[in-house]
């Protein structure tokens, strides 16, 4: 099974300590799938979660990473999750459970409504674009209209998402309406709207998806932006007044408005510790994913020098240090537990945040690729998606950048672009 994982989505560049903490996250990633009752589920692990599924740990942050891998069992265990969720659509659009346990047998809804149908949504409609399967797009696709009309449904009169906490479950405030809500939300319209188009559903529909996503775009700005601890950023509820590290979500999913102040802040020695980015200023607590989220919208907003720069400190920090050899999911809570789905999200750095890749229908996506000033080259290789398997060759060719991207025997482009332009890319 390693063999199998580190001969696909190969990363290569200069630096053998990114390559290396990127094929080992491949591994954590991959190797808590579990054959159980409800077939092949995907588990956080970590000596304490088997057998059951999150909304954001498995559909949220590595359901849409393995059709990247192209790891037949990863994807069977993640289009399993969403079919398990998909089991408690309901007409009433009463919630869907946070997890699922005990094999898919029973549920764990202790901390209300997190945000789940936005977690579900915005990964669902990824990895059915990303994985360009249209039958199993069709069979996900009734979940992601009814999480989708289930937010719309939890619209404030303001215009953002309420929901009763988010992933962190009340261990932090997180106000009647968050930013991860909705940002989340956001990115599932638009990934629906260019699913919704790739399936031939009806051109209202589509429309429809862009205009929400429009306006929920100009209410996250309307009422989450602020200036909180002298930084152009966001607050992450009404009412709040301290710097938090989930204003690192709208990067990730396409909203830079606020980008320059928000970088600043989560860099500065506020956020920034010597383990990532505390949850909130002041507190010595930790959870990787955010950092893991923090890295990515770095690099998706344009400031690749910022991002590898920290990028390589963490990957240092979290390959060779003291807790080795993976991401972690926090501390003190759990004791750095190395939990699967924090591996993916790893990874998602370089796919989604370093090489700019992003679905745009069943097979086709844009690319925008970040060469670090200090590389000469960065390779992905195997890439798999969108039903075939390619390679992307970025290298240096004077003041611009040379991309190569070749499918089995066929060259589909050849390109010499200037660093940080998008392409698009049909395979």
């Amino acid at each position: 099974m390693v063999t199998e994982w580190q001969n696909e989505l190969v990363l290569e560049t200069p630096d053998p300590i990114l390559d290396r903490a990127f094929a080992f996250a491949k591994i954590r990633a991959s190797e808590s799938i579990f054959k159980t009752a409800g077939g092949y589920l995907h588990g956080p692990g970590g000596g304490a979660y088997y057998a059951a599924i999150w909304a954001n740990d498995q559909a949220e942050y590595v359901g849409p990473f393995f059709p990247f891998l192209g790891y037949k069992k990863g994807n069977e265990a993640s289009l399993n999750a969403y079919l398990h969720f998909a089991r408690f659509m309901n007409p009433r659009y009463n919630p869907i459970p946070s997890s699922i346990i005990a094999e898919g047998k029973d549920i764990w809804n202790g901390a209300g409504d997190r945000g789940d149908a936005a977690m579900i949504a915005c990964g669902a409609a990824r990895f059915c674009l990303t994985l360009g399967d249209e039958s199993i797009a069709q069979k996900l696709w009734p979940l992601i209209t009814w999480c989708l009309e289930y937010n719309k449904r939890h619209m404030t009169p303001e215009g953002v998402i309420y929901s009763d906490s988010d992933e962190l479950e009340g261990r932090f405030p997180s106000g009647k309406a968050n930013l991860s809500t909705s940002s989340l939300y956001f990115d599932a319209l638009v990934s629906a709207a260019d699913l919704g188009k790739a399936l031939g559903k009806p051109a209202s529909v589509v429309s429809a998806y862009k205009k929400q996503s429009t306006s929920i775009k100009q209410a996250i700005e309307s009422y989450f932006g602020h200036q909180v601890e002298g930084f152009k950023t966001y607050r992450y509820y009404k009412g709040n007044d301290v710097l938090r590290s989930w204003i690192c979500l709208p990067l990730t999913v396409g909203i830079y408005e606020r980008s320059e102040g928000t970088i600043d802040a989560l860099f500065s020695p506020r956020l920034w510790t010597r383990d990532g980015l505390a949850t909130q200023a002041g507190d010595s607590t930790f959870w990787d994913r955010s950092t893991l989220y923090a890295l990515r919208g770095v690099l998706q907003a344009g400031k690749t020098e910022k991002a590898i720069e920290f990028l390589n400190y963490y990957s240092r920090r979290r390959l060779l240090g003291e807790h080795v050899p993976y991401p972690v999911e926090a501390y003190p809570e759990g004791g750095q537990r190395h939990l699967s789905a924090e591996s993916g999200l790893y990874c998602r750095i370089f796919t989604e945040g370093l090489f700019g890749i992003r679905p745009v229908s069943l097979n086709s996506f844009t690319f925008t690729p970040k060469l670090p000033a200090s590389w000469d080259f960065m390779k992905m290789k195997k890439v798999h998606g969108f039903q075939k398997v390619y390679d992307m060759d970025v290298k240096r060719e004077g003041k611009k950048i040379r991309i190569i991207i070749k499918c089995g025997n066929k060259m589909v482009l050849t390109k010499l672009i200037v660093n940080g332009t998008q392409r698009t890319i049909k395979l």
